[in-house]
């Protein structure tokens, strides 16, 4: 796909991309091998860790998780109140979209105490092995795994064509949660309504976007502060993965868009 040439010309040293259609890998290019930051694209990870947790009975969604009033859906979707990094709420529960790496990190804390093991254990058993990833979390649930395009391919796989939890979970998991909230999309700008899911965020009609203009309201995914991110569009059933060696700014929101859009104009 020579769409896939435009991540040789980003202002990245080094950059990987690839292409998903129904789980299967379409085109790649860059380094597959290379371990890369993954920054918050670590939050998906995180995320299906706690629905295979909630498919267990180790946690369930609704049980209180944080600050009072808030559950473990609160956290997943950024609507506990808590800030970005750890402190007091700033918000009661389900009243704004408030992005908080502080809140997967309790949340993890949650699933390891009820697994009665590290998180990063837990994450290891549940989603990294069954999955082929050789990625490791480093530090954060919300923002310390590192690893390879082959590895993120893989995970873009799983929402492409889950087998670690049922397709009813992550319909659920992709659709709006606590609809209608205001907040800010970190480094993108200010949303109304900011719609996320379960530890995904959603595309619907958010304007500006990291993603394209081609993309359907249905996309779901993440991107990280590292230059990484990972989307999924149920509609062409195409998944876009993509990693790097510069942080996040001005540049992705130029280069990313294009290069979802040329993906998705490639494949209709």
């Amino acid at each position: 796909m020579d769409a896939l040439r435009q991540v040789e010309d980003w202002p990245a040293k080094a950059a990987a991309g690839g292409v998903l259609r129904d789980g299967e890998i379409q085109a790649r290019r860059g380094p597959g091998d290379r371990v890369f930051r993954w920054a918050s694209v670590t939050k998906l990870a995180t995320t299906l860790a706690a629905l295979v947790a909630a498919e267990e009975g180790i946690v369930d969604l609704d049980e209180p998780a944080g600050p009072p009033g808030s559950t473990v859906r609160h956290l997943l979707a950024h609507a506990s109140g808590l800030p970005f990094d750890l402190g007091a709420p700033i918000a009661k529960p389900g009243q704004r979209r408030i992005y908080s790496n502080a809140g997967f990190e309790v949340l993890a804390e949650k699933v390891a105490e009820a697994a009665e093991m590290p998180f990063s254990d837990y994450l290891a058993g549940a989603v990294l092995e069954p999955l082929g990833l050789e990625a490791e979390l480093r530090g954060s649930p919300a923002s310390g795994i590192h690893g390879t395009l082959d590895d993120l391919l893989r995970l873009g796989a799983e929402l492409q064509r889950p087998r670690l939890i049922a397709p009813e979970t992550l319909a659920e998991a992709t659709s709006v949660q606590f609809p209608g909230l205001v907040g800010v999309l970190p480094d993108v700008g200010r949303m109304d309504p900011n719609d996320w899911g379960l530890g995904f965020e959603l595309r619907d009609a958010k304007s500006p976007h990291w993603t394209g203009t081609h993309n359907s309201p249905r996309t779901f995914g993440h991107f990280g502060g590292s230059g990484s991110f990972l989307w999924a569009d149920p509609g062409p059933r195409v998944a876009l993965a993509c990693l790097g060696d510069l942080d996040f700014g001005p540049w992705a929101l130029e280069a990313w868009p294009r290069l979802s859009d040329a993906v998705l104009t490639a494949r209709t």
